[in-house]
C-alpha cells in the first residue's frame, strides 16, 4: 500500500464513520417523530398481500410508469442506485488497492457487463429526468412549484457524480492495463480509458472522490431529515407496505374513506366523549403514525399537484404543499412533543412548567401554532386550502408512494366541523337539510316518488313483492330536475329489458356522502345507520345506483357498518343488458359525443369501460375523448361537498372542464353522475352554448338510440 492509498484509506474511513453516525442519528430522530402518531393496528394485517404489493409497485414501478418516459427513466435510476451500491462498496477496495475490486463476484464477467449496462442506462435516465425537470419547472403552473429545488439539484448532481466516477475508475484501470473485462462487455469504460493517461494511483483518488460524494450525500440527508427527495428512496418501501388498502393498485386512499378513529379504534358516537376521544385531527400528532410516515415519504415530485383541479384553477390548495407543510411542522414540533409537551383533547398543556422551561423555544413556538388557521393566526394549513378540496382522488391516483391525501384532509375537516363548528357558511344549510329532511336540498320526503309520475308502467315498491334489484334513486335523482330525467331513463331501460326492480320510495334517505366528506361524521353515521337498517330489513341483495357518490358509499363505506351487498352503477348494468341482447340500440346518435368520467365512478371505483361500452353501442362514429379522461379525468368541481359551497377563488372548476369538453367539438356531452350533470350543464349555459351542445346522462343516450326519442321528460 503506497502513501496515496494510506491517505485515501484514512480519509475514506473518517468520512464514512461520520456519515454512518449521522445517518443512524437521523433514523432514530425520524423514527421518534413517526412514533408520535396515533396507533393504527390495521396496517399490520395481511402481510403477504402487503409484501407482494410493495414489491410489484417498487420493482415493477407500476405507478411511476403511468408517466411513461418519466417512469422509465426513474426505473433505471432506481435500479442503478440499488445495484451500483456494489460499486460504492467496491470503491473501498479500490481506495486500498488501485487494481482491486469487489471480492468473489467483482471479477465475474456477468458482474462487469451488468454494472456497465446499468451504469449507462442510469446515467441516461438521470439526464432525462434533469431535462424534464428543467422544462417542467418553467411552465406557468408547474408541478415543481413549491418544491425545495436545491435538494433536487443536489440529488441529481450526486447521482451524476457517482456514475461518472464509476466510469472514470474503470477508465483509469483500462489505461493502466489492470481492467479485467473485455471491451465488448464494457464499451463505455474502455472508451473513457482510451482518453485517460496511465496513472497508477488514478483509481484510488477517483474512488476516494466517489466515496466523498456518496458519504457527502448521506451526511447531507442525515442533517436534513425532511429531505423527502432523498429519504423516499428508503421510506417508500415502508409507506407502500403499510398503505391502507394493499389490494388496491390504484391508490389506497381511493373509494371508502378511513373511518373516524380514536386510539386506533373506530369511534362509537353513542359512547364518545370529546374530552376523552379524538374527534378528527386538531394537532399534527393526532394523525396516525402512518400519516406521519406519509408526510416523511413525500418526494415533492408534484404529480399530485399537476393533476389537482383546485391547483389547476388557481386555488390555494396544492396536495404536495399541504403534505410538505404538515411534514415540516411535525419535525419542527417534534422536540416539544418528545420532551413531554403537547395539548390534551381539552386543549390543556401536558408538560410541566419545569419541562417547558428546558424546551427549545422554536419547537415550543411551533407547538403553539394552530394546525388550521390563516397566515395572520400562524396556522399551518389555511382554511381556504382545506376547503378547496373536492376529494376527487387525482392526488392519490398519481402519488407514486401511496400517500393518502384525502384521508388526511377529511380528518382535519372533521375536527373543524364537529368541534370548532368552523366551515363555509353555505354548507350549513346543506347539513341542516340532511339532519331535518334527509336530503341536501331540503325537499319534502313525501315528494321522493314524484319522478315516477307520467311513466307508462308501474314501479314496484319494496315490500310489495319480491325483486331482483333495488333501484337506489338517490337525492339528486329524486329531487333535482335534470337528474330526474336520468332516473326516468334508467327506470324505462330496466323495464324494457325485463329487469325485476323495486324502489324504496319514501323509505330512502341520503346516503350521507356529502356530510362525511365535509367532515360531519356524526350526520353521516345517523343517515347511514338508518339506511343500513332499512336495507337489511328489506333483505336487499343487489343495488343499482345512478349516482357514483351513492354507489361508492353503499358499496364501499356501508360495509364499515356491517352491510354487505352487491352494488352496481347503472352504466355497468346497462352495458351488461346491451351485451346480453336485452337492450338493442337501433338508431345511432350522431353529432359527436364526448364522455366525462365522474371521479367517484372512474378514479375511485375503476369503472371506465362500462359507460364507454354503452355509448359505443348507441353512437355513430365513435366516442370523442377529452385529453384528460379515464383515471386522469378532470373533476367537475362538485365532490367533497363542494356541490353546496360557493367557489370564490380562481377559475370555476366546472368551467375549466366544460371548456375542455367543448373543445372536442362534440354536440353531446355524456355524463354518468347527477352532480357532473349539474356542474357541466351549468358550465355549458355559462359559456352560452346551451343551444348548440347538450349535456345528458349515458342512460338517456342509450334510450334515445333504442326509442328514437329526443327527450326524456
Amino acid at each position: 500500500m503506497g502513501v496515496a492509498q494510506i491517505i485515501a484509506t484514512v480519509l475514506a474511513g473518517t468520512i464514512t464513520l461520520v456519515a454512518v453516525v449521522l445517518a443512524v442519528r437521523a433514523v432514530i430522530q425520524m423514527t421518534a417523530v413517526i412514533r408520535q402518531g396515533q396507533p393504527d393496528p390495521a396496517r399490520f394485517e395481511d402481510k403477504g398481500t402487503r409484501a407482494k404489493t410493495m414489491l410489484v409497485e417498487t420493482l415493477g414501478h407500476t405507478r411511476m410508469l403511468k408517466w411513461g418516459v418519466v417512469g422509465g427513466a426513474h426505473w433505471f435510476v432506481m435500479v442503478s442506485f440499488m445495484v451500483l451500491f456494489l460499486l460504492v462498496v467496491e470503491a473501498y477496495f479500490e481506495v486500498v488497492d488501485p487494481t482491486g475490486g469487489l471480492p468473489i463476484i467483482g471479477h465475474w464477467l456477468i458482474y462487469g457487463l451488468g454494472t456497465e449496462l446499468i451504469g449507462i442506462l442510469g446515467l441516461a435516465g438521470i439526464v432525462v429526468l434533469i431535462v424534464i425537470r428543467q422544462l417542467a419547472r418553467r411552465k406557468p403552473r408547474s408541478r415543481f412549484t413549491g418544491s425545495t429545488m436545491w435538494q433536487a439539484y443536489f440529488v441529481e448532481a450526486i447521482i451524476v457524480g457517482v456514475l461518472v466516477c464509476g466510469f472514470l475508475i474503470r477508465g483509469f484501470k483500462v489505461a493502466n492495463d489492470t481492467f479485467e473485462f473485455p471491451a465488448w462487455a464494457t464499451p463505455l469504460s474502455h472508451g473513457v480509458g482510451a482518453l485517460l493517461p496511465a496513472a497508477e494511483d488514478g483509481p484510488t483518488w477517483v474512488a476516494l472522490v466517489k466515496l466523498f460524494i456518496s458519504m457527502g450525500w448521506l451526511i447531507t440527508i442525515a442533517l436534513n431529515v425532511t429531505m423527502g427527495v432523498a429519504w423516499h428512496r428508503f421510506l417508500a418501501f415502508f409507506n407502500i407496505f403499510f398503505k391502507r388498502a394493499p389490494e388496491k393498485p390504484a391508490g389506497s386512499g381511493l373509494g371508502a374513506l378511513r373511518p373516524m378513529m380514536s386510539q386506533g379504534k373506530p369511534l362509537d358516537f353513542e359512547e364518545a366523549d370529546p374530552e376523552k376521544d379524538q374527534f378528527g385531527v386538531a394537532q399534527v400528532e393526532q394523525f396516525t403514525w402512518k400519516g406521519l410516515l406519509d408526510f416523511s415519504t413525500c418526494t415533492e415530485c408534484g404529480r399530485c399537484q399537476s393533476q389537482c383541479p383546485a391547483w389547476n384553477t388557481a386555488k390555494p390548495l396544492s396536495p404536495k404543499l399541504l403534505i410538505t407543510s404538515l411534514r415540516d411542522h411535525a419535525y419542527a414540533k417534534a422536540p416539544y412533543l418528545i420532551g413531554g409537551g403537547g395539548k390534551d383533547l381539552t386543549g390543556e398543556e401536558k408538560a410541566t412548567a419545569a419541562q417547558l422551561a428546558h424546551m427549545d423555544v422554536l419547537s415550543l413556538a411551533e407547538g403553539n401554532k394552530p394546525l388550521i388557521g390563516t397566515e395572520e393566526e400562524g396556522g399551518i394549513i389555511d382554511p381556504d386550502v382545506l376547503w378547496s378540496c373536492t376529494t376527487c382522488g387525482a392526488c392519490v391516483e398519481q402519488c407514486p408512494v401511496d400517500i393518502e391525501h384525502i384521508d388526511h384532509i377529511v380528518d382535519m375537516r372533521r375536527y373543524q366541523v364537529l368541534i370548532e363548528s368552523s366551515f363555509p357558511a353555505e354548507a350549513g344549510v346543506m347539513l341542516r337539510n340532511l339532519e331535518n329532511k334527509g336530503n341536501p336540498w331540503g325537499a319534502p320526503q313525501n315528494t321522493r316518488e314524484d319522478w315516477t309520475k307520467g311513466l307508462d308502467f308501474e314501479i314496484k315498491r319494496v315490500g310489495e313483492a319480491d325483486f331482483d334489484y333495488l333501484f337506489w334513486v338517490g337525492c339528486a335523482g329524486a329531487f333535482e330536475d335534470r337528474a330526474k330525467k336520468t332516473t326516468r331513463a334508467v327506470a324505462t331501460l330496466l323495464h324494457e329489458a325485463g329487469v325485476d326492480f323495486a324502489i324504496l320510495g319514501e323509505g330512502e334517505t341520503c346516503t350521507g356522502d356529502p356530510a362525511r366528506r365535509i367532515g360531519n361524521e356524526f350526520v353521516f353515521q345517523m343517515l347511514a345507520q338508518q339506511n343500513v337498517e332499512t336495507l337489511q330489513e328489506a333483505k336487499v341483495k343487489r343495488i343499482v345506483a345512478t349516482c357514483p357518490h351513492c354507489f361508492n358509499t353503499l358499496g364501499n363505506e356501508y360495509e364499515q357498518l356491517g352491510l354487505k351487498v352487491e352494488v352496481v352503477h347503472h352504466t355497468q348494468l346497462l352495458a351488461h343488458l346491451v351485451a346480453e341482447g336485452k337492450l338493442t340500440p337501433v338508431q345511432p346518435v350522431d353529432g359527436g359525443v364526448t364522455y366525462h368520467d365522474p371521479c367517484y365512478l372512474g378514479r375511485h371505483n375503476r369503472v371506465f369501460d362500462a359507460p364507454r361500452e354503452v355509448l359505443g353501442s348507441a353512437i355513430e362514429g365513435g366516442l370523442t375523448e377529452m385529453p384528460r379522461n379515464s383515471e386522469r379525468s378532470f373533476c367537475c368541481g362538485a365532490g367533497g361537498a363542494r356541490m353546496w359551497m360557493e367557489e370564490k377563488i380562481g377559475k370555476r372548476i366546472n368551467v375549466e372542464r366544460t371548456e375542455e369538453a367543448l373543445a372536442t367539438g362534440a354536440k353531446t356531452i355524456a355524463v354518468g353522475c347527477p352532480f357532473c350533470y349539474t356542474m357541466i350543464g351549468d358550465g355549458v349555459t355559462g359559456k352560452g352554448e346551451q343551444d348548440n351542445v347538450e349535456v345528458i346522462d349515458v342512460a338517456t343516450v342509450l334510450l334515445r338510440s333504442i326509442k328514437g326519442e329526443k327527450a326524456i321528460s
